[in-house]
């Protein structure tokens, strides 16, 4: 695993546990697809949240200096998507993070704490 990618993760969960995001999760699909190396998902309570998560994701990343190639999904806020290349953040809403379910379809992926990337 990169150190970059690494690093992009870490500060990505610093900035979703700073704005108070519900159950991160960390996928490592580095062995699983070329797409990226990690996946990281967060549950926010409104679509104000949602926004205010990917605010602060996108500015703490883009001040490292990792700018996001693409946000989808920012003005409904129920599913955004921010690709950052080796690292993409997903943010739902609960409703559409139960039936998207990307940690079921992600499953040979490895599921990893956060924790253990800081």
């Amino acid at each position: 695993m990169e150190q970059k990618s690494m690093e992009m993760a870490k500060l990505a969960i610093e900035a979703l546990e700073d704005k108070k995001a519900e159950d991160i999760r960390v996928i490592d699909i580095s062995q699983v697809s070329v797409i990226a190396d990690y996946f990281l998902i967060a549950g926010g309570g409104s679509r104000n949240q949602n926004q205010t998560l990917c605010d602060n994701v996108e500015e703490k990343l883009g001040r490292a200096g990792y700018p996001c190639k693409q946000i989808e999904g920012y003005e409904n806020a129920n599913w955004i998507l921010m690709d950052f290349g080796d690292v993409i953040v997903h943010i739902f809403d609960k409703e559409n993070r139960l039936l998207y379910d990307l940690e079921r379809i992600w499953r040979d992926g490895k599921q990893i704490e956060p924790e253990s990337l800081k």
